[in-house]
């Protein structure tokens, strides 16, 4: 049977995005979202099709637009252009509403209603390297629109495109205000740097795990440096499995930097390849290619760290580098087990065993391996947590299994973390505190470890700096999004007396594991909502039938005995069991 041809025609594409959409979500997420939607329904849809163009789709913070004419397509560009500028001409500069624009006319493959193609991607590319506020298009299009069309362009000259075969001659359209925008404070301060995730090259997908370990592994010991403004995991791995346009990763993340990488498994040697790239003009600063045996990994890691920190810190001596370091694991095999487990989903019965196993057999493969043992702590812990029974025999597990990974890794954040998050839940919270600032102290750009610390607070009574710890935490990584963080400011809210808005927090939350439904609960009844109330009640009896007042509230580290009556009061009000 013949093979059906692709339907292809020529037409003018338009891409444009919100730049700091990140920045701007964070601030008022409602916020922005209902002035993208009036900024898309007043100004946009009447210019294009005004234009006679076709809105192919919305993305987001992006939109992609089709003209059969290239020079409709640079009018509605430079209209937007300066509707949007009018627009924000009367609002603080905080809350403008930027764009930035590229047009290309080229040649695109049509699936349904959608575009594909180096049509679209061209213009894609231009996009990421215009100016806030500003337009660029490619030469096919200027060549069409110059003598036709009320613009002047600036020749850019050409310029190589990522997955762009051959070099494409640039235009910027002259006179379009180029609206400021603040840079990252951080940024400004000290060199900004984000890793991407490693792609996986081995053709394996279960192979996934391993490129995720060495990539967040990199993340966590470059954040050892302060130096370094290092985004978080959460932040860099939301880009996984795309094609990465470092450009325009760099400005969505506000990091100078990045770190992007593959590896590879073949036979019984791993290839690491990685490369640390200005993301301001996409050009290598440094690539390398490791070929070693599996049981050298550790050092490929530690090479890499150190690589990049002598590039973009050029003081930082060897001996400080060599001070930052942790003690690898010695086993291949023993992080791999680690890895796997760490990536199953802990909300699952079934898969947290199975991570419990893998990290019991860590251990039994590297018996030094301080990370193992306290994934295997929190393992216990999370047992002890959702158990209802009056044994604290699971707990102590955890405390003894957090000591042991401190006494084998006192330099590593990941054990003092663990020991500190037990020890809150023991009521220890003055040595809580303690192990939370000494991993602080030797990993200061982790928000992971400053909602932490926001957790403590909120438990001993410090409401306002319990709040400044999780705002912070997002501060440093608007992608900061561990299933636990929502729940936790919905307790601190809680404590606050704050319902509505713990209320909403908890509805933020990706899960909603039944100890943060009990508080969902409590929030409802305590605000006289009683049907939400006892919905909520019914979910945390169906997700723990041997629920109980008495043994729930137990457990909550409240240091002040008000705030645990204040939480009991809400429970019993919910209906739930004494």
């Amino acid at each position: 049977m013949a093979e059906e041809r692709a339907q292809r025609r020529l037409a003018a594409i338009l891409a444009a995005d919100v730049v700091g959409y990140s920045r701007l979500m964070e601030r008022d997420e409602a916020g922005t979202l209902a002035t993208l939607k009036d900024r898309r329904r007043k100004i946009l849809v009447p210019l294009v099709g005004q234009h006679q163009g076709r809105i192919v789709k919305v993305m987001g913070d992006g939109v992609l637009v089709e003209f059969a004419s290239a020079v409709n397509a640079v009018e509605c560009a430079v209209e937007l252009q300066q509707a949007m500028a009018a627009t924000n001409r009367d609002l603080p500069d905080k809350d403008h509403i930027v764009l930035r624009i590229g047009v290309n006319l080229g040649d695109v493959m049509v699936e349904g209603s959608d575009l594909y193609g180096d049509g679209v991607n061209v213009a894609a590319r231009l996009e990421a390297l215009a100016d806030p506020g500003g337009i660029l298009v490619s030469g096919t299009t200027c060549d069409y629109v110059r003598n036709k069309a009320k613009v002047d362009f600036e020749d850019l000259g050409p310029q190589n495109l990522k997955n762009i075969a051959e070099p494409v001659r640039i235009y910027r359209v002259a006179g379009m205000p180029r609206a400021p925008m603040a840079a990252h404070t951080a940024a400004r301060e000290k060199p900004s740097i984000a890793v991407l995730p490693f792609v996986n090259m081995s053709g394996d997908p279960e192979q996934q795990y391993l490129s995720d370990g060495i990539t967040e592994d990199i993340i966590t010991e470059l954040s050892r440096f302060r130096q370094l403004h290092v985004l978080a995991r959460n932040s860099s791995f939301r880009y996984r499995g795309q094609d990465v346009d470092v450009i325009r990763a760099g400005r969505e993340l506000g990091v100078q930097y990045l770190v992007e990488g593959s590896v590879r498994r073949i036979g019984d040697r791993i290839r690491i390849t990685t490369q640390l790239v200005n993301a301001g003009s996409g050009y290598h600063l440094w690539a390398e290619r490791f070929d070693r045996k599996q049981e050298d990994i550790f050092a490929v890691q530690d090479q890499v760290v150190r690589t990049i920190v002598a590039t973009l810190v050029g003081r930082l001596r060897a001996a400080g580098a060599e001070q930052a370091k942790h003690k690898p694991p010695t086993s291949l095999a023993a992080y791999e087990c680690l890895l796997r487990g760490y990536a199953l989903p802990l909300d699952d019965p079934g898969a947290a065993a199975e991570a419990r196993r893998l990290f019991e057999k860590a251990i039994g493969l590297d018996p030094g391996y301080a990370r193992a043992y306290a994934l295997l702590a929190y393992s216990f812990f999370r047992e002890w947590h959702h158990d209802m029974s009056r044994s604290d025999r699971a707990l102590d597990q955890a405390f003894e299994l957090a000591q042991k990974a401190v006494v084998l890794g006192d330099n590593d954040s990941n054990s003092l973390a663990a020991l500190g998050w037990v020890d809150l839940f023991r009521q220890s919270h003055a040595l809580a505190d303690h192990y939370y600032q000494k991993a602080l102290e030797l990993n200061p750009n982790r928000p992971s470890l400053i909602a932490n610390l926001g957790v403590l607070y909120t438990y001993e009574g410090r409401l306002a700096e319990g709040m400044d710890c999780f705002k912070e935490a997002k501060l440093l990584d608007p992608f900061f999004d561990a299933a636990w963080y929502w729940p936790y400011v919905g307790c601190a809210h809680f404590a606050a007396r704050q319902y509505d808005e713990a209320i909403a927090a908890f509805r933020r939350s990706s899960t909603m594991p039944f100890w943060a439904q009990a508080y969902l609960a409590s929030c409802y009844a305590l605000t006289d909502r009683v049907e939400q109330a006892r919905h909520c009640a019914a979910e945390v009896l169906r997700a723990s039938p041997d629920f109980s007042i008495a043994r729930y509230a137990a457990k909550q580290p409240y240091k002040n005995s008000a705030d645990r009556e204040h939480l009991i009061d809400g429970l019993r009000k919910a209906g739930l069991p004494e």
